[in-house]
């Protein structure tokens, strides 16, 4: 099976961030084998015995250097730029392995500082050994164009190697910022939406659990009042708590279905969200609890989509539900507008004008505030206080649909100035 060289550059590259030492270690090493076996090449009769060694403490001196070049690179390639230098007023033939541990320097100065500066150094360390040859080299004025341009080729290339290995190393970066970019947003969004969900589960659970105990509480209490005045009111009252407490459980558990992750096909589907069309029951069951509801609709009756006709009832619901368990009132209004684009949905209900407290209660607990979220969710507004006449008033603007609605509301057979 082969294997491509992004492969096997790949691999290189991951090791050597892993063990930068042994890189450098190894990679020394070949540099240092390869000015050895360069410092041997001279021209006949140009070095003597006693230039050897020189020459081998000079090249000894740039190797050893290179161990600092990710700290140092300037000071290495200047180093190396001046042993070069040297090692070209010894006579000695500048061949590629004798430049090899300047192109080293290079190489690591362009991927550690840049092309601009290692183009800067390049150029100057060219220069000098073109001057350094034209002083010391007596064959350097027979071809000294061919012999510029080997210098400035052999000196460019590592600018070259390092440039491609920025850019690679730049663009690898690039990729991986991308990808924990894109991870960072992908669980960001998935604990929006987890806290959007947690949100609307606990507006219905507050919506179902805090209506029908109001409900159930105010009919306790009025079947309490007529059990022994009025036995036959009292039954009734007593059957109507019973359908309370029943539609109770079946919409909590509708509400909590959501939360199951059961693929049994046998499991039972849930009931539909409620709109507008149960009007008539909330109605109903507020009687039972002793507060009259009167009803009244304006305008040409227009569909609904599903999400708004649920956000309307659910807003009806709580402010009739603050009603019954906050204000000192036996009557309450629910007044529906509908216009060319908004559903304005007002619920008033009179009280004397010395409580005002009593009736900014439910301003602290979690009623309005849902009714709020609601509203804004849906892309309408709310607004509730107490009225300067005395009593509280909850007044909301949802928008209609201007193109097919997904669910149609049947708010139209709602008894129109209706009072239970």
């Amino acid at each position: 099976m082969s294997t491509s060289p992004e492969r096997y550059t790949d691999r290189f590259e991951r090791y050597a961030d892993r063990h930068p030492r042994v890189v450098d270690a190894v990679l020394v090493l070949v540099v240092t084998a390869c000015a050895i076996v360069g410092s041997g090449l001279t021209r006949p009769g140009a070095a003597p015995p006693q230039r050897d060694t020189t020459v081998l403490v000079v090249m000894g001196v740039s190797c050893l250097a290179l161990f600092k070049h990710r700290s140092h690179p300037r000071t290495v390639t200047v180093v190396n730029a001046v042993c070069i230098v040297v090692v070209t007023a010894l006579e000695y033939v500048l061949t590629p392995l004798l430049l090899a541990p300047v192109m080293a320097a290079m190489y690591w100065l362009t991927t550690h500082t840049g092309l601009r500066t290692a183009r800067f150094y390049s150029v100057t360390t060219a220069a000098a050994l073109m001057a350094a040859s034209a002083v010391f080299d007596p064959t350097y004025a027979s071809s000294p164009v061919p012999r510029s341009i080997g210098y400035c080729f052999w000196l460019l290339l590592p600018l070259a190697a390092g440039s491609m290995t920025r850019l690679r190393r730049a663009y690898l970066a690039s990729v991986q910022a991308r990808a924990e970019h894109a991870e960072r947003t992908r669980e960001e969004e998935a604990r929006r939406r987890a806290t959007e969900e947690r949100m609307r589960i606990a507006r219905e659970l507050h919506d179902v659990v805090a209506h029908h105990l109001a409900l159930a509480n105010a009919q306790a209490g009025t079947a309490s009042h007529f059990a022994l005045t009025n036995p036959q009111q009292t039954k009734k009252i007593l059957t109507s708590l019973t359908d309370t407490t029943s539609s109770a459980l079946r919409e909590l558990k509708a509400t909590l279905g959501v939360l199951r992750h059961s693929s049994a096909p046998a499991a039972a589907p849930l009931e539909p969200s409620p709109g507008l069309a149960r009007l008539p029951e909330l109605v109903s069951a507020c009687a039972s609890a002793g507060l009259a509801v009167t009803v009244t609709t304006t305008g040409e009756f227009r569909p609904l989509t599903s999400g708004v006709d649920l956000t309307a009832f659910r807003i009806v619901q709580e402010a009739l539900t603050n009603v019954t368990k906050h204000a000192a009132a036996d009557s309450a209004r629910v007044h529906l507008t509908y216009q060319e684009s908004r559903l304005l949905i007002t619920v008033t209900n009179d009280g004397p004008s010395g409580s005002t407290v009593a009736a900014a209660a439910p301003v602290r607990g979690f009623g309005i505030m849902g009714m709020r979220e609601r509203a804004h969710t849906a892309g309408g507004e709310l607004r509730a206080g107490p009225r300067p006449g005395g009593g509280f008033e909850v007044a909301a603007s949802l928008p209609l649909p201007t193109a097919t609605p997904e669910a149609p509301s049947e708010a139209a057979d709602n008894p129109t100035g209706e009072k239970a």
